[in-house]
């Protein structure tokens, strides 16, 4: 089959989303499926090698905001617009942090949720132009539901089928102030009516969205997200440690409060207090821009001032090597995260590595080690909670490394690239 991937990137901020379509991209063409990944936005920073090579960047950072907020701009000249959306000066804008006004955020929101009614008309004119200049596709995949402004142009000029991915759409539009954080809800609802398929990487999520959304349950699949083993499959078989052995507790997602990074400090600062836990270390790695070094600053004083800092390293922005060496060096790990999510790619890629979970007893964290059986829930989303189950399983290293083993064969067997490439071909003839 032909599929067209369009995929925002997120400069120079690492993005889960990203991984997956690149990663999705990449195995079906494997697959023998002809396959186009368009970016959008910003540059996207990968740790694989990008589908996209080649493909020019439409709806330009630069030139999406100009459009929101210059009235008049759409009209600008396109040698102008051109400049503005140079690889160059994308590469630039992406590694600007600019503080952004929740206002802003939401009023630009709603304008790309609106499609053709919005400000970013000239945007999706040219998008529309070029996909048409291409071969004609039999699906186009929209990375995720923020995106569904574009489905109506895209049928009605392609004369295709548009599937939507959902991934974790809804904490972000919940974090947006009101009025836009209704009217994006109602919009999208609106909106969504002109989309032929939806696919959820969760239970979870896709019960959540149907909900929030009124999506019919006929066009509606559950395809788990997949990772490429490349790296994961050259890693030495684990062996249990004995106990008193220095043990490593890990986290690994972008450094935020969202993510719960202060909760796992906050546990391990609690266990450390304990004379025979004395041998427990802390990893923290994942994505860390100017917008987290404040409250990551706020951590290493907390961990400074238990006297516990000597025992913790980080590793923000690591490579795909060095993620994996991350992955490999724990023990166990925990990303308790706030806020609802459609997947967490960081839970399978921890036990690609044979390292157990200890999550919180919501969002996706049942679905995912109740199926894959590599980690356990610790109850309510608390640094207590969190410590209480991770003291039990420091004491019985035979555990952990049996929980380890258990995930690892798990995704190994059902959560790949390949498998979700499969997956995803199934539930597009489904979707027909």
């Amino acid at each position: 089959m032909k599929f067209v991937q369009i995929t925002p990137g997120a400069g120079g901020m690492y993005c889960g989303n990203c991984f997956r379509d690149n990663a999705l991209v990449t195995a079906l063409r494997r697959q023998g499926h002809d396959t186009l990944m368009v970016p959008l936005y910003l540059p996207m920073t990968l740790d694989e090698r990008p589908a996209h090579t080649g493909t020019p960047t439409f709806f330009g950072g630069i030139n999406v905001f100009l459009s929101q907020k210059v009235p008049g701009y759409k009209s600008a000249p396109a040698w102008f617009r051109n400049w503005f959306d140079s690889p160059k000066l994308l590469k630039w804008a992406a590694g600007k942090a600019a503080p952004t006004r929740a206002s802003d955020v939401g009023a630009l929101n709603l304008s790309m949720l609106k499609g053709e009614d919005g400000s970013q008309t000239r945007e999706l004119n040219d998008l529309i132009t070029w996909l048409g200049s291409q071969e004609h596709p039999d699906v186009v995949f929209l990375s995720n539901a923020l995106l569904v402004g574009f489905a109506r142009r895209i049928k009605k000029s392609l004369k295709t089928r548009v599937i939507v991915f959902l991934q974790s759409e809804e904490a972000f539009i919940d974090s947006i102030p009101e009025p836009w954080r209704s009217e994006s809800w109602k919009t999208l609802t609106e909106r969504g009516r002109d989309v032929d398929g939806w696919i959820s990487p969760s239970r979870y999520f896709a019960d959540r969205m149907q909900q929030r959304l009124g999506l019919p349950s006929d066009r509606l699949r559950v395809v788990p997200n997949g990772i490429s083993l490349e790296g994961y499959d050259q890693l030495p078989s684990r062996v249990a440690k004995k106990p008193g052995e220095p043990l490593t507790l890990g986290f690994f997602a972008r450094q935020c409060s969202e993510k719960g990074l202060d909760l796992v400090v906050d546990a391990f600062i609690e266990l450390r207090r304990d004379p025979a836990l004395r041998h427990l270390r802390l990893r923290i790695g994942g994505g860390c821009g100017p917008s987290d070094e404040l409250f990551v600053a706020q951590q290493k004083q907390k961990l400074a001032t238990a006297g516990v800092l000597g025992d913790v390293t980080f590793h923000p922005n690591v490579s795909r090597e060095e993620k994996v060496a991350f992955y490999a060096a724990c023990d166990v790990l925990s990303v308790p995260g706030r806020q609802s999510e459609a997947f967490g790619l960081y839970q399978i890629e921890s036990m690609a590595a044979g390292t157990p979970l200890v999550q919180p007893s919501s969002i996706t964290y049942p679905e995912i080690l109740g199926d894959t059986g590599g980690g356990v829930l610790c109850g309510p989303n608390t640094s207590a909670a969190l410590a209480a189950a991770l003291r039990p399983l420091i004491a019985e290293p035979a555990r952990l490394r049996a929980l380890g083993d258990a995930g690892r064969q798990a995704v190994f067997n059902r959560y790949t690239d390949e498998t979700m490439a499969r997956d995803i071909h199934r539930a597009v003839l489904e979707l027909a």
